[in-house]
């Protein structure tokens, strides 16, 4: 059973995932650090491009199976019109309440 967003642990994180549901792209660069950075499965990503392609131009949508770290990795069902779904792994690195490094890749 999915674990609903808004009983995510992490508030960084639970912004993270509420901006990709919603589409909002405005939102989520909000809630990342102005030097954020991302890597997909290992390798790291231009994040305005991977974001684009990824999240934004594909309707992305994230249901969390487990959460763990207090709340900084999550386990999903992720799906988007490119890929359809699969299940991935998120890790996040927060500093002073943005997120400053996220880390994806199927789990």
């Amino acid at each position: 059973m999915a674990i609903q967003t808004s009983k995510l642990s992490d508030p960084a994180v639970r912004a993270f995932v509420t901006a990709v549901n919603a589409h909002d792209r405005r939102a989520f660069m909000d809630i990342l650090a102005p030097d954020a950075t991302m890597s997909d499965d290992g390798a790291d990503r231009d994040l305005d491009e991977w974001t684009d392609r990824e999240i934004f131009s594909s309707n992305g949508h994230m249901e969390i199976d487990k959460e763990c770290r207090g709340g900084r990795s999550l386990v999903t069902r992720y799906r988007n019109d490119a890929w359809g779904e699969m299940r991935t792994r998120w890790s996040f690195t927060v500093e002073n309440g943005r997120i400053s490094r996220f880390e994806t890749g199927q789990a």
